[in-house]
């Protein structure tokens, strides 16, 4: 059993890139992104009839190759989890642990990524579907990507406010919908002759889009039209202004917790070897840049020394 445990917790350390397998975990890492960019590349070719039935077999072997290899580390994933740090502070048995990592966002995404696959070797469904679906590979990135994983962290922690702002936009949409519907259903009754087909219109204004197929020609009908551009020019900023403003709050977070570990760090006003490495693997977890921790690292040494001496005479106090 403890050679089982060791084995496990040597698999989660690369699978994290952490310690004295930081090296295996990165090589693991830019396996597994050429993997999925393969993959995506594929997907995308054999949607071509011609290239489709040339290289069928082909597509066929990279895709059980594929599958393969995305099953069996979602399975060492979910075996491995109860070692982090994360799920390992979970009180209970080691299956509840798991569970919550089922239902984390990273977990159900390599879930879909296997899923279609699964589906389509065991049940007859559309294929054309299914393939369609294959693409969503792609969001695999995010586990491999820090910035796709701020991202994913600021529409977590932004949920309940844009749930507001898409609803404020419904009720807008609606209204804007019901409103030309009444000012030019009579005159255009092919464009706008219920409030659903309204509604194409409605949307196009509000998203700022305008396609321009299908446009209010009566005077009143333009004036509102004018109106609701305006105001979908402010509704439509609303979203963007809240995920850049979390985007860069979670930077700004990040920056902040390894300066703080840095700050931990040092002793006598230095940093031994093992204290780098350990700000190493969390920076390459934060996903902060060498430039800048290197900043934070000369910052906070800066401010451990002018404590530690004297600025007048250079001597400990």
């Amino acid at each position: 059993m403890n050679y089982i445990r060791k084995l496990r917790q040597k698999i989660a350390h690369t699978f994290e890139a952490s310690g004295e397998y930081q090296r295996a975990g990165h090589i693991l890492d830019v396996m597994l992104v050429c993997l999925i960019m393969v993959n995506v590349v594929a997907i995308v070719l054999e949607s071509v009839s011609s290239i489709a039935k040339q290289y069928h077999e082909e597509f066929f072997l990279l895709e059980i190759v594929s599958i393969t290899i995305f099953s069996i580390e979602y399975i060492i994933r979910l075996w491995t989890c109860v070692d982090r740090v994360k799920y390992a502070a979970i009180e209970g048995s080691n299956t509840k642990r798991r569970l919550h990592y089922i239902f984390s966002p990273l977990a159900l995404i390599d879930l879909i990524a296997i899923l279609p696959s699964l589906l389509m070797f065991f049940f007859m469904l559309d294929l054309r579907f299914l393939r369609v679906l294959r693409l969503l590979r792609v969001f695999k990135l995010t586990r491999y990507s820090r910035a796709m994983q701020l991202l994913l962290q600021a529409f977590i922690d932004e949920g309940s406010t844009l749930l507001a702002a898409f609803f404020i936009m419904a009720v807008v949409l609606i209204l804007a919908s019901c409103g030309i519907y009444l000012l030019e259903h009579d005159i255009q009754p092919d464009k706008f002759g219920s409030i659903p087909a309204a509604m194409w219109w409605a949307m196009a204004t509000l998203t700022t889009v305008g396609y321009g197929d299908v446009v209010p020609i009566t005077p009143i009908g333009k004036l509102f039209g004018g109106v609701i551009t305006l105001v979908s020019m402010g509704m439509v900023a609303v979203p963007t202004g809240l995920l850049a403003s979390s985007f860069s709050e979670q930077v700004r977070k990040r920056r902040q917790v390894f300066e703080n570990a840095v700050h931990e760090q040092i002793t006598n006003g230095t940093l031994s070897e093992e204290h780098l490495s350990h700000l190493e693997d969390l920076r390459y977890k934060l996903g902060l840049s060498k430039l800048e921790a290197n900043k934070a690292i000369k910052v906070q040494l800066n401010e451990r020394s002018e404590h530690m001496f004297c600025r007048n005479c250079g001597k400990r106090p």
